[in-house]
């Protein structure tokens, strides 16, 4: 039994990996969402103390069950990097990519099974690493996600294991990049041409490129910043701090703006790396559940590719209050409204794969229909975020947070949560429960929207979004009311989840048995036993629709 355990955890097995990247990640996803549940708790309630829950925390933390300051800034910076960096992006590309992209190409094995394996490991350190961070003095990271200095660099101890940590995950992101991308490659079926890769395939291709390019910025920077905490030196730290009266003793000349650069270089094109994979799930559904070729093939993967190219350059509209310039200014406006063109085109391309097609409405087909009208609303809410005018008044205020989260949470989470009921039987060979799918879906679908939407109000009202107590200022005071009702929607999201995990953990042992051995009628090779020599049509071709293949063991 032992030896059987010891073995799947150190198996080099591309399936076995991206499951393990499932299970861990959705763990840490977890975390990250009870972290902002005791957020909640106290932006509805400010000043009242935590029930239950506050007596666990120390009183240097919650005196007298009352959150502090310092405690509210360290749930939301960890609560920020958890979801993205432990969460949502292990599970759309480790998870999903590991497990998919081998079997779409018809490849038996990764490309480097081994250094496939120590990436897991490294991202599981990663995350050990950050959770250790909680249990030191002063707690884990509070500079928040960005961790802009000179504030981080003056943070308490966590902020340096935030550091290690973060530098474990990247170096991971690109193990897994390298693979995935090598993988797809090198490793496909003869035949299995570019122009035959199903759009899953393109998708994770495109977000390993981003993470293979854009993650080492991040890691210098992540370098620097350590160099700036423990030796003494000035990367980021400007001459002439004063800190509580006292002069700071280094030698001063770095700039706080050349990590905003490194960043947000980084942050920007991890936003699309995690929308890839969710648009790469989406389109499997969609011509799953319509039984019709998925309209506009070759425009989707142009799109995706001109998506990646240009995701590098529109960091700079995170920082139009920095003072860069007109002409930078006009440049990054410029690129930051023909990057959502792609964007437009895969929408419009699905929702044209849906006219007039039979739709069969399951449960991953919910939550891929869902992902439609929520990611088309977090990227018309980011319009006037790319604009230097608009994006003025709304820089930093809850609107920032209501477009962000509308684009990962009912946006690529609906995505991710459709990819695992899809994919589950494939796994299993079992079916999760319809009933409690369902329950699930409509449940966290309401609930959901009266969290977020809300919040592009207060970002109209000018609430800030780093207020640990929005009510001292009298506008903050005025809508005050929609605070309790996010939290009451935010505690709702949260019970919502308790059918999926019930499902989730049941179905794997008691659910019903699939009653295909391809039960979605999908047309692509991740549910084909018997691989043909050659590849000869694309994944999407009438001719695969009207075939009913039999999955690999």
């Amino acid at each position: 039994m032992w030896n059987k355990r010891w073995q799947l955890c150190f198996s080099t097995d591309s399936k076995i990996i991206g499951i393990q990247y499932g299970i861990t990640s959705m763990s840490f996803l977890l975390l990250g969402f009870m972290l902002m549940l005791l957020m909640r708790w106290q932006l509805a309630f400010p000043g009242h103390p935590l029930p239950l829950l506050g007596k666990l925390f120390s009183d240097s933390l919650m005196p007298g069950g009352i959150m502090i300051p310092d405690f509210y800034n360290m749930l939301g910076a960890m609560h920020g990097t958890i979801m993205i960096f432990l969460g949502v992006v292990p599970m759309g590309v480790g998870a999903f990519g590991n497990y998919l992209v081998p079997l779409m190409v018809g490849s038996p094995v990764a490309a480097f099974p081994r250094l496939n394996r120590f990436g897991f490991w490294l991202y599981f350190l990663g995350g050990l690493v950050w959770l250790f961070s909680f249990l030191l003095p002063g707690g884990a990271a509070s500079a928040g996600w960005t961790s802009y200095p000179p504030l981080s660099i003056l943070a308490s101890p966590g902020q340096t294991w935030w550091l290690v940590g973060l530098l474990c995950i990247a170096i991971s992101s690109q193990i897994g990049a390298i693979n995935l991308l090598t993988t797809a490659l090198q490793s496909a079926l003869p035949g299995m041409s570019f122009s035959r890769w199903p759009i899953t395939v393109w998708a994770q291709s495109v977000a390993a490129f981003l993470l293979l390019l854009a993650f080492p910025p991040l890691e210098i920077a992540a370098l620097l910043q350590l160099m700036d905490r423990l030796s003494g030196s000035s990367f980021f730290l400007p001459s002439g701090l004063i800190i509580s009266g006292t002069p700071l003793t280094v030698a001063g000349g770095g700039n706080p703006l050349l990590w905003q650069h490194l960043f947000w270089f980084l942050a920007h094109p991890e936003v699309y790396v995690l929308i890839l994979p969710a648009i790469g799930i989406v389109a499997e559904i969609l011509v799953s559940g319509t039984r019709k070729p998925l309209y506009g093939y070759p425009t989707i993967v142009r799109s995706l590719l001109f998506l990646g190219a240009l995701s590098f350059l529109v960091w700079a509209h995170h920082m139009f209050l920095t003072d860069m310039g007109v002409k930078l200014s006009g440049f990054f406006q410029a690129t930051t409204m023909i990057v959502s063109i792609p964007s437009v085109i895969v929408l419009t391309s699905f929702l044209l794969t849906l006219w007039g097609a039979s739709i069969r409405f399951t449960v991953p087909m919910l939550f891929a229909l869902a992902f439609l009208p929520m990611f088309g609303l977090g990227g018309l809410t980011g319009i006037p975020l790319g604009l230097a005018a608009s994006d003025i008044p709304l820089h930093d205020t809850y609107y920032v947070i209501g477009h962000f989260h509308y684009i990962v949470a009912p946006g690529t989470l609906f995505a991710l949560m459709g990819g695992l009921y899809y994919w589950y039987p494939r796994i299993t060979g079992r079916m999760m429960n319809e009933a409690w799918g369902k329950i699930h879906f409509w449940l966290s679908f309401t609930s959901i929207n009266f969290v977020f939407f809300p919040m592009l109000l207060l970002g109209l009202a000018g609430v800030s979004r780093r207020l640990y107590d929005q009510t001292i200022y009298a506008h903050g005071r005025a809508v005050q009311p929609l605070n309790l009702v996010i939290s009451m929607a935010a505690w709702t999201l949260a019970v919502a989840q308790l059918p999926f995990l019930f499902n989730l953990l049941t179905s794997w042992k008691w659910g019903k048995p699939a009653p295909s051995k391809n039960p979605w009628g999908s047309p692509t090779l991740d549910w084909a036993e018997m691989l043909p020599p050659r590849i000869v049509r694309g994944a999407y071709e009438e001719e695969n629709l009207n075939e009913v293949t039999t999955p690999r063991n």
